[in-house]
């Protein structure tokens, strides 16, 4: 193959960064971050059926520091793939491809996953539920 001195293909320095790109990758990422923190779901619930004491380690564990930031980051990853996964579905129906529509409705997926969020964890802190 001749060198052209040039990308074969596309490459990160050729596109400039926009919120559509980020959206798109940030939607693969909390797919996976929701596969992962199924885990942690499965082992509280396995803690729950398995007696007081399994479910005291649990909470302990999801209680911490370290736990409260990653429930709060999995909670963030959930509305996230929600808000942009419903974003998908309209555009499923042909509507939303206008550049200033798509810009928007990706900005408007980070905003509504961020607000669901902090409403939720209010909520949960509030109530002493956590």
């Amino acid at each position: 193959m001749a060198q052209t001195g040039r990308p074969l293909s596309p490459h990160i320095q050729v596109y400039k960064w926009q919120v559509q790109m980020v959206t798109s990758i940030l939607h693969r990422a909390t797919g996976i971050i929701l596969a992962v923190g199924s885990l942690l779901l499965v082992w509280g619930l396995a803690a729950l059926a398995a007696g007081p004491e399994a479910f005291a380690t649990f909470t302990d564990c999801a209680g911490s520091p370290l736990g409260m930031i990653v429930l709060v980051g999995w909670t963030l990853a959930f509305f996230y793939h929600l808000a942009n996964g419903i974003r998908h579905l309209v555009q499923d129906t042909g509507k939303g491809y206008a550049i200033q529509s798509f810009v928007r409705s990706s900005w408007a997926s980070i905003i509504v996953a961020i607000v669901l969020t902090v409403a939720v964890w209010a909520y949960v802190l509030a109530g002493g539920h956590a």
